[in-house]
């Protein structure tokens, strides 16, 4: 059974940076790509990022373009998001999951919160 697990998350003022992380695990070596979600209260989730799994090439939401950076592990089934130049906008809970969504697992990780004051 494929679980997700995120961490990484905090609080943080305008302009600073966090990493999260994603494990992945039970992939059992599949080659899906994987993203980053992220919902904020009252919204509905929305895309950031994604990131083909073996040729590593991404793709990123214009919100984010330019400030976030996805990347994987390949050898450690694990998703990472550097998040740069943070906004109070980027205020969120994030959670990865397969792009599109549900491909290996109907369920969502807990997700990691997301603070950024202004």
């Amino acid at each position: 059974q494929v679980q997700l697990v995120e961490s990484g998350g905090g609080l943080v003022q305008a302009g600073g940076s966090l990493r999260l992380s994603c494990v992945v695990s039970g992939r059992t070596g599949s080659s899906k790509p994987m993203g980053w979600f992220r919902q904020a209260p009252g919204k509905e989730r929305e895309f950031v990022a994604r990131i083909m799994w073996s040729a590593g090439s991404a793709e990123y939401a214009d919100s984010v373009k330019g400030r976030f950076t996805i990347a994987r592990d390949v050898a450690k089934d694990t998703v990472y998001l550097q998040m740069t130049t943070l906004k109070p906008e980027d205020t969120a809970v994030y959670y990865c999951n397969t792009y599109p969504p549900g491909a290996l697992t109907s369920n969502w990780g807990q997700g990691t919160q997301v603070t950024v004051s202004s």
